[in-house]
């Protein structure tokens, strides 16, 4: 375009840019930034910014150095970009036209920076207007690229490809949509691979890198040209550049997830190659990338047989990886104590709620809790990358926690490959690792020793049949390294034993004595390490150990209460998240073995301390409130002294957090609380209601008039979170405080009524929306089972619900089953409005009830739906050979009490002489 700007106002604007950065001044700096505010509402502003950054040389008369007009131009360049995200909609279609205009002068410029800031610009265009938006801007790239001119620098198409690059990191979706019958993918892949043969390395790398984007969505632009691409992929092996290397090590793992076939010819070959490049001592990304290659094979059920043959190539080069760089070791080599030091808040990760699924996943009604995760336990210690972030997202734990080791690397990636391997291979993985063990697990150096004490871990679960006729000489030397010198030997031995605990807390009474109380008392001291990460390895470690162990620990809860006490003395804020998930798993696997006076008196003042000390405000409050469920589960009416005030606390959390949501939803001004501290308090309210004692629960809640109210509200929150643990809270009431609910049910049921809708479910497109329905359901059949005759006024619209839930076979079977369970038990108090529709509910009613585990449940609801019979018999003639084979199947000891079994058996009596 010919715009020109004035004089004048340019030379202004490129001081005041120049002046916006600078360090020395901080009245010049802050003057310029006023001037620069000013000067936004100009309606060329961003002419003026895209000029500038565009312009080389300042123009005549500026009184401004080759530097400061540096740092003016990528000052416009960063502004521009940041107004082009912000404000794109409302610019001025001759600015978007002057800005695509000159911006790819700036992909032609000397300066590799103000190419990448020319990317920049272009991509955020492309992003807030979309393809269409900028049709031509493919085409021109790909031109720039191929130099089709012949005018084009190798710069200018670096520039031009990594622009391109951009633009496909950003879109990769959007390309490969129908545009006017064209996919813009189609076009721009074979370029692509054309770029591979690019003379520039850069170009080469980026092109291999943009390929890379696609190959995991299978599109078919991808898979007409996926012969074409492996041909120039073996072209590429031996590329001069690693980072051409690296891409292409990339991109043999992908291809071996979507097309496996293309993989299995050129195996041999392969494994060469990546072992090779593996053993890179000097490149770890490269390395890193072509381990990740054993990792993938090694799960994909069609390529892993393949690796058999070459094991005894791969297993070395994975364990030479797990030992630490020279790098590391600088940076580890005699970590300080710190256990005494406060933690920073940076040093804390982010805690979310686990909402109990409570009756989302159990058809039978029964309480299922979640599994802790217990931050070493299973493989977490090889640290595998989280792969729910949502597109474009970017995992920045480096920046957000500062622990390199927190960070997904070679060393973790070869661990995790062996683990696999292990389980695929088992005993041809331990033969090629006892070498390596039998050199290392005594090594004079701390590396080597760490390194195969990872690899003893690593092998764990696949090669256990094998490595176990060695435990009784590793295990005690293991114990020993507890005691090592250097911290992280001794992270790395907790979580190794972890790993081996499942064997020895299954031995018997002789071995447990010998190798496993050891095994525990050993992690249990490390918990009070001087260190603070391995008090976090030794705690981690010992979550595991408790799943493993399971109701073995029994005998032993007073010498861990005892240990658990003193580590809530000790520990800083960071550790006390995983101390609790210790707590909590014992509590989950001792059960009632906790519910002894010494044992209470130990633990609950420690637990009440930090209640007191943790804010209602704080994410820590998230993890204490979960594991007080569990310990009010496991201590049952020994609970009752301390539940009082939590119980009132819990209520207070709530309302609070009502109160704020609703101030955020009537003003953008206040920050939408988190939705956790919601499902954490509301399951906590249903465990203490368990595990008192029935007069007490009903105290409890009687001393909240509010109660049932709040009840409702969060009945009807957005969160689906938040409504699957209120209706779990609704059954559970229902179960133990029904009297206290009863004056409540009818704003309730109607509240619960709306909920059984499958069809916002399907909108919504969350499973989760499922679990809600599951624990809704599973709340009408607890309520009809005591309000009997008074569920009439509503019986017509929940068999309406439920009818459909019921003839769905398209939802989750467990949704089916509590559907089926609320019928049967509406049948007890309202048999004869049911009746009239037997024919056409008895099929789905008996197929979902098959699947049902003899329970009480089952066998209330098989009660209720026998009084449907009873109450119109001929409408079971197409299904009573059905309904027979059920009862034939039934196992009524299974129905407690009996009273209850008495009329499970007199009703099927009267229902078989009908």
């Amino acid at each position: 375009m010919a715009w020109q700007p004035p004089e004048e106002p340019l030379r202004q604007l490129i001081q005041c840019l120049a002046d916006s950065l600078s360090g020395h001044d901080h009245n010049v700096r802050r003057n310029a930034e006023v001037m620069l505010k000013q000067a936004k509402a100009a309606p060329e502003f961003d002419m003026y910014l895209a000029y500038i950054f565009s312009t080389s040389q300042p123009p005549q008369g500026a009184s401004i150095d080759a530097p400061r007009y540096f740092q003016a131009r990528a000052a416009a360049a960063v502004m521009l970009k940041n107004d082009v995200r912000t404000h794109y909609k409302q610019m001025h279609d001759t600015t978007k036209a002057y800005v695509r205009s000159v911006i790819f002068d700036s992909l032609r410029d000397q300066n590799a920076q103000m190419r990448g800031h020319a990317g920049n610009v272009i991509t955020e265009m492309v992003r807030q207007g979309g393809i269409m938006g900028w049709p031509q801007v493919l085409s021109n790239l790909i031109s720039l690229i191929s130099n089709s001119s012949g005018d084009v620098t190798s710069q200018a198409q670096e520039g031009g490809m990594s622009a391109l690059l951009k633009i496909c990191e950003d879109n990769r979706k959007a390309l490969d949509k129908v545009y006017q019958g064209e996919r813009p993918l189609s076009f721009l892949f074979p370029k692509l691979l054309e770029f591979t043969a690019s003379p520039s390395p850069k170009v080469r790398g980026d092109a291999l890198a943009a390929i890379n984007i696609f190959i995991p969505e299978k599109p078919s632009a991808v898979m007409s040209y996926l012969d074409q691409l492996m041909l120039q992929l073996f072209q590429l092996a031996g590329d001069q550049s690693e980072e051409v290397r690296k891409h292409v090590c990339r991109a043999f793992v992908h291809i071996a997830d979507i097309a496996p076939e293309q993989i299995i010819p050129h195996m041999a070959g392969l494994v060469d190659y990546m072992v090779a490049q593996q053993k890179n001592p000097n490149n770890e990304d490269l390395a890193l990338d072509a381990a990740e290659f054993w990792l993938c094979v090694s799960e994909h059920e069609k390529l892993r047989d393949s690796l058999g043959p070459h094991l005894g190539k791969i297993v070395p080069v994975l364990l030479e990886s797990m030992v630490y760089s020279e790098d590391d070791i600088l940076r580890l080599e005699g970590e300080k104590e710190d256990a005494e030091e406060e933690d920073r808040e940076q040093d804390i990760k982010p805690t979310f709620a686990t909402s109990k699924s409570a009756r989302a996943t159990n058809a039978n009604g029964n309480d299922t809790t979640p599994n802790p995760n217990g931050a070493g336990g299973g493989s977490s210690a090889f640290g595998f990358e989280d792969d729910d972030l949502s597109e474009g997202e970017i995992y920045e734990s480096d920046e957000e926690y500062g622990d390199p080791e927190e960070q997904w690397n070679l060393r973790k990636c070869s661990a995790a490959a062996l683990d696999v391997l292990a389980s695929v291979f088992h005993e041809q993985v331990f033969n090629n690792t006892l070498p390596y063990l039998t050199t290392n697990l005594s090594h004079a150096e701390w590396p080597n020793r760490e390194a195969a004490v990872l690899a003893l871990g690593a092998i764990a679960e696949g090669c256990m049949d094998v490595v176990k006729p060695h435990l009784p000489m590793l295990t005690p030397y293991l114990i020993s390294l507890l005691d090592d010198s250097e911290p992280v030997v001794r992270i790395i031995t907790c979580w190794s034993l972890g790993r081996y605990s499942a064997w020895a807390s299954h031995l018997d009474a002789a071995g447990k004595e010998q190798f496993f109380v050891p095994m525990m008392d050993g992690i249990l001291k490390r918990m009070l390490d001087p260190n603070k990460r391995v008090q976090e390895a030794a705690a981690s470690a010992f979550a595991n150990l408790e799943e493993k162990a399971n109701t073995q620990l029994k005998q032993y809860c007073p010498v861990i209460v005892q240990q658990f006490v003193q580590c809530f003395a000790r520990y800083k804020d960071r550790n006390m998240f995983i101390l609790y998930d210790c707590v909590q798993t014992l509590a989950e696997h001792v059960g009632p073995a906790l519910a002894q006076e010494e044992l209470v008196n130990m633990l609950m003042p420690a637990l009440i301390q930090r209640w007191g000390k943790v804010s209602d405000q704080s994410r820590e409050m998230f993890p204490l409130l979960e594991c007080l469920s569990y310990v009010a589960t496991a201590l049952g009416p020994m609970f009752s002294s301390y539940a009082p005030d939590i119980f009132k606390r819990c209520i207070n959390i709530i309302h609070r957090n009502l109160e704020e949501s609703m101030q955020a939803a009537q003003n953008e001004a206040f920050e939408v609380p988190d939705k956790d501290f919601l499902v954490t308090s509301l399951d906590l309210l249903s465990a203490i209601i368990q595990a008192l004692e029935p007069r007490s629960s009903a105290q409890l809640v009687a001393g909240e008039p509010n109660f049932f109210q709040m009840l409702a509200v969060c009945m009807q929150d957005s969160s689906n979170d938040v409504r699957q643990s209120a209706y779990a809270l609704l059954g559970d009431c229902a179960i133990y405080v029904f009297a206290q609910l009863q004056p409540h049910l009818s704003p309730i049921l109607d509240i619960l009524i709306n909920q059984l809708e499958l069809s916002q479910v399907r909108k919504d497109g969350l499973e989760t929306g499922y679990s809600v329905i599951n624990n809704a359901c599973w709340s009408v059949g607890e309520i009809a089972m005591r309000q009997n005759e008074g569920m009439q006024p509503y019986v017509d619209r929940l068999l309406q619900k439920i009818a459909i839930i019921l003839f769905d076979e398209g939802v989750p079977q467990s949704l089916n089953e509590n559907a089926a369970i609320a019928l049967g038990r509406l049948g007890l108090g309202c048999a004869s409005h049911l009746a009239v529709h037997l024919a056409q509910i008895a099929p789905p009613f008996l197929r979902a009830i098959r699947h049902v585990s003899w329970t009480d449940e089952k066998g209330h609801a098989l009660t209720g739906f026998m009084q449907i019979i009873l109450a119109n018999p001929q409408a079971m003639e197409q299904s009573l050979l059905d309904f027979f084979c059920e009862m034939a199947r039934a196992d009524v000891s299974a129905v407690k009490g009996p009273g209850e079994q008495k009329v499970l058996r007199e009703t099927f009596q009267r229902v078989s002489a009908a």
